[in-house]
């Protein structure tokens, strides 16, 4: 049987012996996690996801959490705990019955982000993501939850022109899931909120094909759609009574002697032509599609969620998603609440004028810019190109998520997703 590690929280200062910077020691059977103080200030969570990341890498297999630590100390253990290759049992420190629940509802959920976004391209279809997503979200509440697949050719006859055309260069057909989160009472309701996740299982580019550096961690280009799936299922845990539809825009971006190319102009079905001047520029393209039926539902605020642009990641590094809202009073909300869930964001610019940053001379506007990048402001100038799609501007938040995905394990994460947007996006539901 293995041997339990007992991990405690200190404010005492460490033995000299372990060194003065570090902030764990070890004892026995035991270790002990030294802080200043036992707040949940970001710096000691920090230092308690830190340690739990090491602790991992020890290969320990059994950890108990004794003494007092609060539900965020815990929960930051969890996530520097968590390891692509196997994480270890842990059992939890003492919390009233509220906490307890909550701890075990992140875990849940973000075990399930984690797996999906971390599953193979050969794994994980654009159906395969669709399906999973919607029978994830049928078994927590199988009487609230209703959904339909439109897949294939099926798209093309419905006029779902971004999906179907970034997707119809695979094999594999693209996918539209459209849910809806209906509690009891709630039928005659519009959505108090719709939330659109790009879904690109996996993305060569296209014929403006990645390097294969660009392209090795491209698995990971469905994490919008797994953000806002998980964000909807941890507010369902949350209590959620309010309707919410979801719409998963599911596609493989391939090259193939069917595939779209450029030059090609896409023609919306809410009147916008898109000339496609960058095949790799395929996510703002999904996202159209799935934001025009979001417009449609009526719903109250609509939320979408993208691994969508290189620039965000250069503009923002890898602790803060990038936040685009032409509301100022919408931004700010949603900002404080993501500060109030460690779940960091920035806002970046975006006003009307970025909606006209792409210019065609054969269609309404280009998906991008004909340069490397898509040029100077390349996250705004995106955000622009979706706000095309979207009947009322000033109720949509666009989230470029810059930080939801870590290419190699470092000091704080393990490979792969780490969840970032979730927890904001399920607390700002909450509130509605």
């Amino acid at each position: 049987m293995s041997r339990v590690l007992e991990v405690s929280l200190s404010t005492d200062k460490i033995d000299a012996i372990w060194g003065a910077d570090n902030t764990i020691a070890f004892n026995g059977d035991g270790a002990n996690i030294h802080l200043e103080d036992t707040t949940d200030s970001p710096a000691n969570l920090e230092k308690i996801q830190l340690c739990a990341r090491g602790i991992t890498k020890m290969k320990i297999a059994a950890i108990k959490l004794s003494g007092n630590w609060s539900l965020e100390a815990q929960w930051h253990f969890w996530q520097g705990a968590y390891d692509a290759k196997g994480t270890p049992e842990i059992e939890y420190a003492t919390l009233e019955h509220a906490q307890s629940k909550t701890l075990q509802d992140r875990v849940s959920v973000y075990s399930w982000v984690k797996q999906i976004v971390n599953q193979t391209p050969e794994e994980l279809s654009p159906m395969n993501l669709a399906t999973q997503a919607a029978h994830y979200l049928t078994s927590l509440a199988p009487a609230s939850v209703s959904y339909e697949i439109i897949s294939g050719d099926q798209l093309q006859q419905q006029g779902y022109v971004g999906i179907h055309g970034v997707g119809r260069g695979s094999d594999r057909p693209p996918a539209l899931l459209v849910l809806d989160y209906c509690p009891a009472g709630c039928e005659n309701d519009a959505p108090a909120a719709a939330l659109v996740g790009k879904g690109i299982t996996f993305d060569t580019g296209g014929y403006s094909m990645k390097s294969s550096l660009g392209m090795l961690n491209m698995k990971c280009d469905m994490g919008g759609a797994a953000t806002v799936t998980g964000a909807l299922a941890l507010s369902m845990l949350n209590g959620l009574q309010k309707r919410v539809k979801l719409y998963l825009c599911c596609a493989e971006n391939m090259v193939s002697g069917h595939a779209y190319k450029l030059s090609d102009i896409l023609e919306y079905r809410n009147g916008v032509s898109v000339e496609v001047v960058n095949t790799d520029a395929e996510g703002r393209l999904v996202l159209a599609d799935g934001l025009i039926d979001a417009s449609a539902s009526q719903a109250g605020v609509i939320i979408d969620a993208a691994t969508l642009t290189g620039a965000a990641l250069t503009a923002m590094g890898d602790e803060y998603n990038a936040l685009f809202c032409m509301d100022d009073t919408l931004a700010q909300q949603f900002d404080q609440i993501a500060e109030r869930e460690y779940d960091l964001t920035w806002r970046l610019p975006l006003t009307a004028k970025h909606a006209f940053k792409c210019p065609s001379d054969y269609a309404d506007t280009a998906n991008s810019r004909a340069v490397p990048g898509g040029g100077t402001g390349g996250a705004s100038n995106a955000a622009g190109f979706l706000s095309r799609f979207v009947e009322k501007p000033e109720s949509w938040i666009h989230l470029d998520l810059a930080a939801c995905f870590v290419p190699n394990a470092n000091s704080l994460w393990s490979a792969g997703s780490n969840g970032r947007g979730v927890r904001s996006i399920a607390a700002f539901l909450n509130q509605l």
